[in-house]
């Protein structure tokens, strides 16, 4: 985005100083100005030449060519004439930027300025209390990293307890197929057995292949009709599916987060992990916003052990590898090959039929081939002995992290609830044994990512601002005037949140700084002709004014053309809340401007 943001500036400027003023000459055709005096009769000596008065200063030029008619076509009132001047300069009298600015409207905006200026000192501390309750008041905003998508579809997860074998996840798919064959907004849907779907979308949380995994893409006609299913679907995997946990959700926006609330438990021991992770699993349940909390480690599932009596095995010529490799083509299967089908390659893997590999007695008189060409049970050289173990281990920077995820009720923000568990966790973090600590996922993460992305760049830009805003204005008082109205958006963009009730996210966070730029030029181009007009010979109190009820069309219609051109985007549930952030901080940010810089530059 910044990168099409800066060619899209740099392509407008080229246009504004470049193709612009081309265009406008010839659309724009400049008319003679035609300016009308009426002066008494017998003043004039000729139809055709005028003689100014003695001692008139101010009158047209006499060698100009005028000509003397009543305008309506009637013949001259005989005690007054009219004079046309057909080639008035600009530099006459008549004044049409004094007559432009001297309207009602303008009358009543150099009132409203010069009482600003007037009483600067209350005009500043009106801006300095609303920007405090705009800071103060961003903490009311509903904060949100990424919103759902507004896609048809949405995804179905089925996990089934660990172990479970692909058969049983299965028959669980094959129901929640028969359900959804019979609703009438389901128009279409897929379901994968044993792994994720494939990433068709950017920021899908891709699943790890398991036996006990099952996941459905479901596409409806629209939005409602998702919304219609989705509150259907839901009570019906709770009743209808015991044993399984399931989760219907739509796309998220932005990066892959898998769920809106998460907290990791890291350290060295495993069974002290599981039990830290239990006691945050109590926290997150005892919120009232959370539902279908659980553990991203699930129970423990058999596992067979091999233990391998390494001098038999050397014995008759056995290492750990061989026998390793031995029970992996009976259990898992060997590929032998590849089946062509149309465009498909199918591989193609033996193992032994499932009687044989299920039974701890059939495995161990599996036979070994040995070094001497013969073979030997598996039994005479290993035990076998069915356990209780974890069925994968999680690590994060090498270290076994467990992941408590939860969900959130409809209206909630994952930030908030995070927010909410973070205030009950310090009697747990106390009690934290040595190397093992808790740490905040999901939403929270990323946004701290985010951040600390643009934080990054953050001085870089700063001092291009600061520079160019010196090169431009020569003078630390004025680029401290300038970068002083940049904040003042944040009064506007806090009330339009609250007003609209769109949360404030990353997209809204991106929005906001572009709006500083937008209120630094406004205030560059004020800033800019009061000091010009100061420079000319007027006043500073006069300069001020007049600059600023000069400049007050232009800045405004450009703050409108910018907010008008937010009203598309408004109603989009990703871009939405930066639409709604800038149209209210624009529009509050110009009128602070107008007001709070003409206070300032006079004080």
């Amino acid at each position: 985005i910044f990168a099409v943001v800066t060619l899209a500036l740099l392509i407008s400027w080229v246009m504004a100083v470049g193709a612009v003023p081309f265009i406008g000459s010839y659309l724009l055709k400049a008319h003679p100005r035609t300016t009308r005096k009426t002066i008494a009769a017998g003043q004039a000596d000729t139809p055709g030449s005028l003689q100014p008065e003695a001692g008139a200063k101010d009158r047209p030029d006499t060698s100009r060519a005028a000509t003397v008619a009543d305008v309506t076509g009637q013949p001259a009132a005989p005690d007054r004439i009219t004079v046309m001047d057909v080639a008035a300069s600009p530099a006459t009298p008549a004044d049409p930027e004094h007559d432009l600015f001297d309207t009602p409207f303008y009358r009543r905006l150099r009132a409203t300025i010069e009482g600003a200026m007037r009483h600067r000192w209350l005009t500043l501390l009106v801006t300095l209390v609303l920007l405090v309750a705009g800071i103060f008041g961003m903490g009311l905003t509903t904060k949100q990293f990424f919103p759902d998508s507004n896609r048809a579809e949405f995804l179905v997860d089925l996990w089934l307890p660990e172990g479970a074998s692909l058969a049983a996840t299965r028959r669980e798919a094959e129901k929640l197929e028969k359900w959804l064959a019979a609703d009438p907004d389901a128009e279409t849907f897929v379901a994968y057995i044993g792994n994720g779907s494939p990433r068709y979308f950017l920021s899908l949380d891709k699943q790890l292949y398991r036996t006990n995994y099952a996941q459905f893409v479901v596409l409806t006609k629209d939005l409602e009709a998702r919304q219609r299913l989705l509150g259907r679907l839901r009570p019906a995997l709770d009743s209808q599916f015991p044993g399984v946990r399931t989760r219907a959700y739509p796309n998220p926006l932005g990066p892959p987060v898998a769920f809106p609330v998460q907290f990791r438990v890291s350290g060295p021991d495993i069974a002290e992990l599981k039990r830290l992770g239990a006691d945050l699993l109590d926290l997150v349940n005892a919120n009232p916003y959370t539902y279908g909390a659980h553990m991203n480690w699930g129970e423990r599932a058999p596992t067979l052990k091999v233990d391998v009596d390494q001098d038999r095995a050397r014995a008759v010529g056995l290492s750990s590898g061989q026998i390793s490799r031995a029970l992996g083509a009976i259990i898992d299967g060997t590929p032998i090959g590849t089946l062509h089908e149309d465009d498909q390659l199918i591989p193609v893997v033996i193992r032994a039929p499932e009687a044989e590999r299920t039974q701890l007695s059939t495995l161990g008189s599996l036979q070994l081939p040995t070094a001497r060409g013969g073979t030997v049970p598996l039994s005479q050289v290993a035990r076998l002995q069915m356990e209780m173990d974890e069925p994968i281990i999680w690590r994060r920077s090498r270290v076994p992290t467990l992941t408590v995820n939860a969900e959130v009720l409809a209206g909630m923000q994952g930030r908030d609830v995070m927010a909410q568990i973070e205030k009950h966790m310090k009697p747990l973090r106390a009690r934290l044994p040595a190397g093992y600590h808790i740490d905040a996922g999901g939403p929270v993460e990323g946004s701290d990512d985010a951040q600390a992305s643009i934080n990054a760049g953050m001085p870089l830009m700063v001092g291009l601002v600061l520079t160019l805003l010196m090169l431009q204005l020569r003078s630390f008082s004025l680029v401290a005037m300038v970068v002083l109205t940049a904040p003042l958006g944040i009064v506007g963009i806090v009330a339009a949140l609250l007003v609209s009730g769109m949360p404030f996210g990353f997209v809204a966070m991106l929005g906001t700084i572009a709006l500083a730029g937008i209120i630094m030029r406004n205030t560059v181009i004020l800033v800019e002709q009061i000091r010009q007009d100061i420079e000319a010979g007027h006043s500073r109190w006069h300069a001020v004014r007049e600059a600023t009820v000069r400049r007050f069309r232009p800045i405004t219609l450009t703050a409108a053309a910018a907010i008008l051109a937010m009203i598309p985007l408004s109603r989009d549930v990703l871009w939405g809340p930066m639409a709604v952030a800038i149209m209210g901080g624009l529009v509050v940010a110009t009128a602070l401007t107008l007001l709070m810089v003409p206070a300032l530059y006079v004080t």
